[in-house]
C-alpha cells in the first residue's frame, strides 16, 4: 500500500460535459452551455494546482462525459497549466473522445502536449443500434474521425463497443466485430450493456419494450474472444483486448492500458472533476457529482470532496483480490502479498477452493486465476472476497 506522504503516479480527470445523454449512461454527465464548460476548466486547474505537488503521472487519462468536447483554447489552457506545474511527459495519456468531436487542430495540439493514446466511444456500427442506444454520431463518423486519428500521428487508438443491445443480433454483432477489427486500431474494450435505474434505457426494459436474453449475451461475449484472438489481439482483462508486439514475452500485453491496470493492481491515483473518486495514502475520496458546487468550492480555495472512505487493510485486501482477478492473470500469490500483507491462501482457501471446485478458477503453486469461463463471471467471483 501506498504511505502517506508517497508521490502518486496516477492522474485521472474526469470531464462532465456530453453533446447528449445517451440512454444506458449512469456515469455523471449532462449537456453543458460554453460558461458552465469554461468555468469548470477554470476550476479543474485550480484542482490541479492542489495535488500537484504530490503529482508525477505516469499514466494520465481524461475521462468522461465527452472529453473530446472541450475546445482547442479550452485544452490549451490545460496544456498551459500542466506545462507550468511539470505534470506533461507521462508515459501514457488517454483522452476518451466520440466521433465528430475531433478536428484536425484539436488533434494535432495533443499530439504537441503527449497525448498518445486515444479511446475512441464506437459503441456500434450499426445505424439502428446507434439510435437505441442514443448515440448522436453516425458509423460514417467513426471511419473519418478514425483515420483522422490517424493521420495525426496517433498510434495508440482503443474501440469501445457494445453488445447485448436490444435489437442486437448475433450476425449483427459478428459483423460489428469483423468491421471493427478490420480497423487495425491497437486495443479493443467491449462491454455488455448494463441496466442501471435511473436510465431511460432501465425504465424501457421495466416497461417490457424488449426481453434481455442471457444466453445471447453469453454467446456473444464467447464470440468476442474468439474474434479477437482470431484478429491479433490478446486478452488481458474481462472486456480489454490489445495488441502485443513483446512477442508474448510480458505477462501484459504490449498495448494494455498502463492506467486501468492500476486500478485493477490497486495502485494509487488521483481523480480530478466532478464525480472523480480516487484512493491515495489509503483513503477512498469521491468529489461532488454537481458542476456548479464543484466549481464553488474549488473557486474557494478547497477540493470538493464529498465522502472520504478509509478501509481497513483486510477489507482494501479483499476488493482488490476480487478486482485483480478480473485480469487473466489473476494474483501471483507472493505478489498480492506483498501488496496487501495478506496471503490468499490462508485468509481466502475456502472462496478459491469454490470457485476451482466449479470449473470457474485455476490453483497452482504460485498463483491463483480465473478460468475462461470465470472471467464471465467476475463480478459474481469478486463478491466472494469481499470482508
Amino acid at each position: 500500500m501506498d504511505g502517506s506522504g508517497n508521490i502518486v503516479r496516477h492522474l485521472y480527470v474526469h470531464v462532465p460535459f456530453c453533446a447528449r445523454k445517451c440512454e444506458y449512461c449512469a456515469f455523471y454527465s449532462a449537456p453543458g452551455t460554453g460558461d458552465q464548460i469554461n468555468r469548470y476548466v477554470r476550476a479543474l486547474l485550480r484542482e490541479l494546482e492542489l495535488v500537484a505537488e504530490r503529482l508525477r503521472p505516469e499514466t494520465i487519462f481524461f475521462g468522461g462525459g465527452t472529453p473530446s468536447l472541450l475546445t482547442v483554447q479550452q485544452w490549451e489552457q490545460i496544456g498551459r497549466c500542466l506545462e507550468r506545474l511539470k505534470l506533461l511527459g507521462a508515459a501514457e495519456w488517454t483522452i476518451e473522445c466520440n466521433p465528430a468531436t475531433v478536428s484536425p487542430d484539436k488533434a494535432r495540439l495533443w499530439r504537441e502536449l503527449g497525448v498518445n493514446r486515444i479511446s475512441l466511444g464506437v459503441q456500434s456500427l450499426e445505424e439502428d443500434l446507434l439510435d437505441r442506444l442514443g448515440r448522436v454520431h453516425s458509423r460514417e463518423m467513426v471511419y473519418k474521425t478514425y483515420e483522422l486519428l490517424r493521420r495525426a500521428g496517433f498510434d495508440n487508438v482503443n474501440l469501445d463497443l457494445m453488445f447485448a443491445i436490444p435489437g442486437q443480433t448475433m450476425d449483427i454483432w459478428r459483423k460489428t466485430l469483423r468491421e471493427a477489427l478490420a480497423m487495425g486500431s491497437e486495443h479493443l474494450s467491449c462491454y455488455e450493456v448494463t441496466y442501471e435505474e435511473d436510465t431511460p434505457l432501465f425504465e424501457q426494459m421495466r416497461a417490457g419494450a424488449f426481453d434481455v436474453d442471457e444466453d445471447l449475451a453469453d454467446a456473444m461475449y464467447q464470440e468476442l474472444c474468439e474474434a479477437a484472438q482470431e484478429g491479433g489481439l490478446r486478452q488481458y482483462e474481462v472486456s480489454n483486448f490489445a495488441r502485443d508486439y513483446s512477442r508474448g514475452s510480458g505477462r501484459l500485453p504490449s498495448h494494455a492500458c498502463r492506467h486501468n491496470v492500476n486500478y485493477w493492481r490497486g495502485g494509487p491515483f488521483f481523480g480530478l472533476g466532478p464525480s472523480a473518486s480516487e484512493f491515495v495514502d489509503g483513503v477512498r475520496t469521491k468529489n461532488w457529482s454537481n458542476t456548479t458546487l464543484y466549481c464553488e468550492m474549488l473557486e474557494s480555495g478547497r477540493r470538493a470532496i464529498e465522502s472520504r472512505d478509509v478501509l481497513t487493510p483486510l477489507k482494501r485486501a479483499g476488493e482488490l483480490a476480487g478486482v485483480g482477478l478480473r485480469m487473466n492473470v489473476g494474483w501471483d500469490f507472493d505478489e498480492f502479498q506483498a501488496v496487501t500483507g495478506f496471503d490468499l491462501r490462508s485468509e481466502w482457501a475456502g472462496e478459491m477452493a469454490a470457485l476451482v471446485a466449479c470449473g470457474h478458477a485455476i490453483r497452482d503453486a504460485r498463483g491463483f486465476r480465473l478460468t475462461p469461463l470465470g472471467l464471465r463471471f467476475a463480478d459474481a467471483a469478486a463478491e466472494r472476497f469481499l470482508r
